[in-house]
């Protein structure tokens, strides 16, 4: 059996769950989903990121010891997850024994190999982006301020801080080189190709060496050599994807997960994942991941949402609006991959209502009336070469593909591509107008049968709304246990089971 090992970033607890951090996970969890459908060994993590100056701060500002305020913040994230259908199969705190163990094994190798070294800095800091900028990379003071600002950081649009002490350094400049033969050597690598040729403009436009430790900094791991310094948030923040696949305690378990099949990324910190990360594994002699999945942002009036803007939208707030499945398919189908979206709630009403009330929640209503009403509630096998074969063969390889290129959105519109032609098949045909028989049982057959896939393809975006439309086929088991390609072939419905109609499952939303 093929593995498949994917992560999400991993999330700092100096704030609560967002919809942005919500997206990458839903994403994230769609396509590992959709490679269990393939009958692959699935290793999905996520996670919090717990240490660092930031969350120092949050927490001194809260009174509270550091500990103390990652363990009140991080089981909020797990719980979200659980709450958004999120099939993690494992959950990493910072703060946790084997992740001390990695980060301190990454450390000593890179420090090893003579790729890190003490040096003096001076410069520009965002804390909330846990980063360097140059002058070049900021945007320029408020002149309210009265130019006393040393700069904005170009994500958050708040002033940087003058940072200067004697810190360990990994040497980054000497990795531009073999980090473009890598990329050169394994095209597609990151995902989708325009993000890809922003992480090859940030080598070809020269690395410069990056700090590891802080001095200054005591909520942290130590460094193994110089216990003095406490590690810099992304030597530790990183190695995250490696604690959790058993590097530095398990030689075994590490041989088989790693290298990474997925980094789900957002385009905030592709310098960090697909510029620094390669640079510190190739370092201590390991394999970069296979690949990069970057996605945009969910801007609300064009801002990323921040706590200090205050365009934050929970979201868990929006699952009373259109459900778990609801708010699922909306960020799975509504922004190409990669691209930023433009987060509204008409938008995600007027979604819930065209795609799911009208098409999907439609049809399994119909089918199940009309079979109700003309085929004493049993569902007719379907044809052997009918009208919506071609369909189907067509929806599922468009899917395969568009799921394999980290494409949820085309995926979605393949899938929903079969749920329109079913729905036009049944309105051509008009069974419900027609006496039973034959004819009537082959028309009701091959809808029965396509809205079969559609429920397969559909279910890494609507796992709780698949099992519901699995279930009022007649079908048995979960239809989380079929596997692609074999169960999405047409001609797999036996015929015979009970056909339930139920409640409507996705009654309209008045806009």
């Amino acid at each position: 059996m093929s593995r498949y090992y994917a992560t999400t970033p991993i999330y700092y607890v100096n704030d609560e769950p967002h919809i942005g951090h919500a997206y990458t996970t839903i994403v994230a969890d769609a396509v590992t989903r959709w490679h269990r459908l393939l009958g692959e060994d699935v290793k999905f993590l996520t996670g919090t990121d717990e240490h660092g100056l930031k969350v120092q701060q949050a927490a001194a500002a809260a009174g509270m010891d550091p500990q103390v305020f990652a363990d009140g913040i991080a089981p909020r994230f797990a719980a979200a997850w659980e709450s958004l259908g999120i099939a993690n199969d494992d959950f990493i705190r910072t703060t946790e024994p084997r992740h001390y163990a990695a980060v301190t094994e990454l450390l000593q190798r890179c420090y090893d190999a003579g790729d890190i070294e003490l040096d003096h800095y001076r410069g520009k800091y965002c804390v909330r982006c846990e980063a360097y900028y140059t002058d070049d990379e900021l945007l320029p003071a408020n002149p309210a301020d009265g130019g006393q600002s040393p700069g904005l950081c170009p994500i958050h649009k708040t002033p940087v801080d003058v940072l200067e002490e004697e810190n360990y350094f990994f040497r980054l400049s000497r990795f531009e080189q073999r980090l473009l033969e890598w990329y050169a050597a394994h095209p597609g690598a990151i995902v989708p190709e325009f993000r890809g040729n922003e992480a090859l403009g940030l080598i070809r436009s020269g690395l410069k060496d990056f700090s590891v430790s802080r001095t200054s900094l005591t909520w942290g791991v130590p460094l193994p050599w110089d216990p003095a310094h406490v590690t810099y948030v992304w030597f530790d923040a990183l190695t995250n994807y490696l604690s959790a696949a058993g590097f530095g305690r398990d030689e075994t378990e590490f041989a088989g997960w790693w290298p990474a099949d997925v980094h789900f990324i957002g385009k905030d910190i592709i310098r960090f994942h697909c510029v620094y990360w390669p640079a510190m594994l190739m370092s201590a002699g390991i394999e970069p991941p296979r690949r990069y999945a970057v996605g945009g942002w969910l801007l609300v009036d064009n801002e990323k949402m921040s706590k200090s803007t205050g365009n934050v939208v929970k979201p868990l707030d929006l699952v009373d609006v259109v459900g778990v499945d609801g708010l699922r398919y909306y960020v799975l189908a509504d922004t190409p991959y990669g691209n930023d979206g433009d987060f509204t709630l008409d938008g995600i009403v007027g979604r819930y209502n065209a795609d799911l009330a009208n098409n999907l929640g439609n049809l399994t209503s119909r089918v199940a009336t009309v079979v109700g009403s003309k085929c004493g509630g049993h569902g007719p096998r379907p044809s052997t070469e009918g009208p919506l074969a071609g369909a189907a063969e067509s929806a599922v390889a468009a899917a395969t593909a568009a799921w394999d290129e980290i494409a949820p959105h085309r995926a979605l519109e393949a899938t929903w591509g079969l749920i329109r032609a079913t729905n036009a098949h049944l309105e051509v045909n008009e069974p419900w107008k027609s006496e039973p028989g034959p004819e009537v049982e082959r028309v009701l057959g091959d809808a029965v049968e396509a809205l079969r896939i559609v429920t397969i393809l559909a279910s890494p975006a609507l796992p709780a709304t698949a099992q519901r439309i699995w279930e009022r086929l007649g079908l048995p088991g979960a239809v989380a246990d079929q596997r692609v390609p074999a169960d999405v072939a047409w001609g797999r419905y036996p015929g015979g089971l009970t056909v339930t109609k139920g409640a409507p499952l996705f009654p309209r939303i008045k806009p």
